[in-house]
């Protein structure tokens, strides 16, 4: 037998191996390197610097801290300016938060050596008062930044709120001084005050294009209507209803400003029958819309059912509102009288009274309304089927639980759906309490 002596070489094909498996083998990656071979036998280091930076951009910050370990090369593309323009820190307390907070020293190296290329910046903290504060640390060593966008974000209260007026208004003044082109601020729910937005307004009033500051009870009228007579281009404003005034809508309609895109307030109440709440004239109003025709003016209600008197009794250019508690069926009505600019309107609850009149009126008078929603309501079939025949087609968004609806003589739930199906154009459903 000459099997002993028969030579084996490394690498070629076992005996009766086809051409085709060869090709087939050869063929796996456009070489002869199989999917571990190249992986070995790639040079990571030498990959291209904005293919380094795109990967990444993909990265959590601590899998992009961990990445920049792996070369010399990676670890200069870790501190390129472009990957530390956008930037969120995290800031919580192990034992109470979510959050996976961002590491103290990655922290220090990130204000020692991008703090000038910082462009757009968020704080998302906890509820704890520490957070805040370390929150407030960091915005005070930001000396050198050109910040454009700015974000104080609270997963819960107090936070901000329990941080000291003086510290707050000191950490946010460095930013508000050294960026001198701030474009984009959201603070809500934070101890803000007038002296400070009047340091923002000395040193950005010609880029500032958006400002969120709901909650912020340390603000007055002629606090936001500073701002309103030297940020004259102004796209998007929120806060609440209490600093809103005639005076601040007729600034927004001077000449001076640019159109205004959007509006939003917040109508809250913490204490039922507490609040007093103004009135504003339909002169101011008017003046906005003719000013910014195509404004929205988006308005929350969180209040109880005797604190809505101050509102829709006359013509208001509202565009969507959201009612988050009960409303009464002639608050309802009011709003088919008055809101003839209306867009969307959300109804939490109202009772047990079908608003089947209250909605007839508002599909008459809202030309404009594209999408409703109604939480804990009663309407009848019939009613329903009237209001969607009225509005036809312009319904993009229809949420209505199946709750809400009352069978009558003329319609069951069944025919329903295929009643609105027809004239909404499309197949729809009334949506499903969730079974627990």
């Amino acid at each position: 037998m000459k099997r002993a002596g028969q030579k084996v070489v490394a690498g070629t094909e076992a005996p009766g191996t086809s051409q085709t498996s060869k090709k087939q083998k050869t063929s796996l990656h456009g070489s002869g390197l199989g999917e571990s071979d190249l992986c070995t036998s790639m040079d990571w280091g030498s990959l291209p610097h904005h293919v380094i930076l795109r990967v990444f951009q993909f990265l959590t910050l601590v899998d992009r801290a961990r990445a920049s370990s792996v070369c010399r090369r990676w670890n200069e593309v870790f501190h390129i300016p472009d990957l530390w323009r956008r930037f969120e820190f995290e800031l919580s307390q192990p034992a109470t938060s979510y959050l996976k907070s961002t590491h103290p020293d990655l922290i220090q190296q990130i204000i020692k050596r991008h703090a000038d290329h910082l462009q757009y910046v968020s704080f998302k903290v906890d509820s704890s008062t520490e957070s805040a504060e370390a929150a407030c640390d960091i915005l005070s060593q930001l000396v050198n930044c050109s910040i454009k966008t700015l974000g104080l974000i609270s997963t819960a209260k107090p936070s901000f709120m329990n941080v000291s007026k003086a510290h707050f208004a000191s950490a946010l003044t460095v930013v508000f001084v050294n960026s001198k082109s701030l474009s984009s601020i959201k603070i809500d729910d934070t101890p803000l005050d007038d002296p400070s937005l009047k340091v923002l307004v000395a040193n950005n009033s010609d880029t500032l294009k958006l400002l969120k500051m709901s909650s912020c009870p340390h603000v007055s009228p002629a606090g936001i209507l500073c701002v309103a007579d030297q940020c004259h281009g102004l796209k998007e404003l929120a806060l609440n209803y209490y600093i809103l005034s005639d005076e601040l809508l007729l600034a927004l309609s001077s000449e001076k400003h640019v159109d205004l895109e959007h509006l939003r307030i917040d109508v809250v109440s913490e204490n039922p029958g507490q609040v007093q709440f103004h009135t504003i004239k339909k002169q101011s109003w008017d003046a906005l819309v003719k000013h910014s025709p195509k404004v929205n003016i988006v308005m929350y209600f969180f209040l109880y059912e005797d604190e809505f008197d101050a509102f829709f009794r006359e013509e208001t250019p509202v565009t969507h509102l959201y009612f988050g508690r009960a409303v009464s069926k002639a608050m309802l009505g009011r709003i088919g009288m008055n809101c003839p600019r209306l867009i969307e309107l959300v109804v939490c609850a109202n009772g047990l009274q079908p608003l089947d009149d209250e909605l007839i009126q508002i599909a008459e008078r809202c030309k404009n309304l594209t999408a409703m929603g109604l939480g804990e309501c009663e309407v009848t079939c019939r009613g329903f089927i009237e209001f969607v025949k009225m509005c036809g087609g312009r319904l993009t968004q229809l949420s209505i639980m199946e709750e809400v609806l009352i069978p009558d003589s003329d319609y069951s739930l069944d025919r329903l759906h295929l009643e609105v199906s027809k004239h909404l154009g499309r197949m729809w459903f009334p949506d499903m309490m969730p079974t627990w």
